[in-house]
């Protein structure tokens, strides 16, 4: 029986059960030869992306900035990095991909700016007690002259969390707080001015024919700073003292009324434009991020830190299910980003999952003692590449069976392994710089992609690349994978064609769950098995479809996935 495709491109839902392709832009292609990717580079992969099957693109960040944190410092949020292109190729990029039936979702940053955003450096210019101050999150220091930060918090990428300012008169000043790099100070969102500011910002891409937002850090914009939390000496521990609503920097309760003002701006479009949350918070959190009256969907992180157990995935799988179905919602599922080690490589650790240990940034990867990052991704002799590929084909191939939507990153459908042997000059990531005594950052997962086999940047560009290549990489290259059947990109545009295809409502049935063994049946008869197990089980009854590995004869071998049609 023939198969017909599933018209998500048309549909006004179409983000409840679409795959999403994260493009990290000055990582992707750079066609015009200067090391850094660009939007040019973006549309001449459209076919690309298109033969893989995704129903849209997200791309990071892309505005101009100083790249003090691969560009989540924005300079000027309605604009694009010269280096990365033009407003008018922004728009030729959205028409290429339009025409390809992708949509396009963008990344927006409203927790923090650059320090180089204009109303930064006039907040800086107008001194202390001015309106422009107010916009952003000064107070003064603590002391005899205040020279200490106003309290002891900490930054996610290390060091304190306050940065003191030279005042117009060249006297050391007041302080501004910054949760992350001090290159990137955060927004006061108590201040009516960042409200419209960002809501103008949400017009200008929508009218651009931007289809839906990432929101980035969603859950760290309302902060309470009264004098009463200064004991808390490190933000990013502490959190269970202060859950459902009360924490001082994350998740919130009254941060939902600022997604309630972007959801009137959302439904002012037809269709109306969507938003996914960077929410990193309890799951009996997430649902509210993906209320209908709010952004409408959040990621679901659950998968990614999750251990390589049936009964793991099996507990997230229906916990995020019934949450999402509560509120009419629908969940996302996604085991790599921009901020992870890529799970071809975590799989292959000893423990195979991601503990994550800060909202958005830093991860403590197999049984590192705790430390962040520290584990050098991609040293054989560190990693068993052959497990990591094999259960990372498994696991994907298992969620992009499940309900909701399913985010992939640039990459993982070729397999790649985490870069980790990146000499420290060549390092970009302000994690790195700030904490290099417990983490590497996480620049191993931002190598610009391979295209080809061979060339100084293995088909990426012209002029080389602004990241270190392995020379291994030109063995995933998309050149070499397009041309093996067995490959993990075939394998990604097979189950891309026949998720398509085989659509169907947002409910499933478990048919096994067991200590090695999880199935499930959709509606239309799709039946997904995955063998978490080392040893081979009875393969069930019905015509195999796909599996992320060879089949044996009745059986399906260990730590490998099969969908079946009955």
């Amino acid at each position: 029986m023939a198969l017909s495709p599933h018209d998500v491109f048309n549909a006004p839902d179409w983000w409840r059960q679409a795959v999403v392709y994260q493009i990290y832009p000055r990582s992707f292609a750079d066609a015009n030869g200067d090391g850094i990717g660009d939007l040019k580079g973006i549309t001449s992969k459209v076919g690309y992306l298109k033969e893989l099957g995704v129903d849209a693109v997200w791309l990071s960040p892309f505005y101009p900035s100083a790249l003090a944190d691969g560009g989540y410092d924005v300079d000027d949020y309605r604009d694009v990095d010269p280096k990365i292109g033009t407003l008018d190729d922004f728009d030729e990029m959205v028409a290429a991909l339009h025409a390809a039936h992708i949509k396009v979702v963008v990344d927006i940053v409203p927790n923090h700016c650059s320090d180089r955003h204009e109303w930064f450096t006039a907040a800086v210019a107008a001194g202390k007690g001015s309106p422009e101050r107010e916009r952003f999150i000064f107070r003064d220091g603590k002391g005899d002259n205040g020279e200490l930060p106003p309290n002891s918090w900490l930054s996610i990428f290390g060091g304190g969390a306050w940065e003191r300012v030279t005042e117009p008169d060249g006297t050391p000043g007041q302080w501004y707080f910054h949760l992350f790099a001090k290159e990137q100070p955060d927004w006061n969102w108590e201040h009516p001015d960042v409200h419209a500011d960002f809501l103008e910002t949400l017009r200008f891409w929508s009218d651009r024919g931007v289809d839906g937002f990432r929101v980035d850090v969603a859950h760290g914009l309302k902060k309470n700073l009264d004098p009463a939390y200064d004991m808390i000496a490190n933000i990013l521990g502490g959190t269970e003292l202060f859950l459902d609503g009360q924490h001082p920097i994350w998740d919130r309760d009254d941060v939902q009324d600022i997604y309630a003002e972007w959801r009137t701006v959302f439904n002012e479009y037809d269709p109306p434009r969507t938003a996914v949350a960077e929410a990193w918070v309890a799951p009996h959190r997430q649902a509210r991020y993906s209320s209908p009256d709010g952004l409408g969907q959040t990621f679901n992180f659950d998968l990614l830190r999750a251990r390589f157990e049936a009964g793991h995935f099996h507990d997230i799988i229906e916990r995020n299910l019934k949450a999402a179905a509560e509120l009419d919602g629908s969940t996302t599922w996604v085991f790599s980003n921009h901020d992870v080690v890529r799970h071809a490589t975590r799989y292959g650790l000893e423990g195979g999952s991601l503990g994550a240990s800060a909202p958005g940034a830093g991860a403590t990867v197999g049984g590192n003692d705790g430390k962040q990052w520290l584990f050098d991704g991609g040293d054989p002799a560190e990693v068993d590449q052959v497990k990591g590929l094999r259960r990372a084909r498994a696991a994907t191939l298992f969620m992009l069976a499940l309900p909701g939507s399913a985010y992939l990153y640039q990459g993982e459908e070729l397999g790649l392994q985490e870069v980790g042997q990146i000499p420290d000059d060549q390092r970009q990531d302000p994690a790195f710089f700030r904490n290099r005594e417990v983490e590497v950052g996480r620049d191993g997962c931002r190598v610009p992609l391979p295209w080809a086999r061979e060339g100084s940047s293995f088909g990426f560009g012209t002029g080389g690349a602004h990241l270190p290549q392995p020379e291994w990489f030109g063995d995933y290259a998309v050149e070499v994978e397009s041309g093996d059947p067995a490959s993990t990109l075939n394998m990604y545009r097979k189950a891309l064609a026949l998720r398509s295809a085989l659509e169907c409502d947002e409910t499933l049935q478990w048919t096994e769950i067991g200590e090695t063994v999880l199935g499930f049946v959709r509606p239309n008869g799709w039946h997904a098995v995955m063998n978490f197990g080392t040893e081979p089980v009875a393969l069930p009854a019905g015509e195999v479809l796909l599996s992320s590995g060879p089949l044996a004869v009745g059986q399906l071998p260990g730590e490998t996935t099969v969908w079946l049609r009955g």
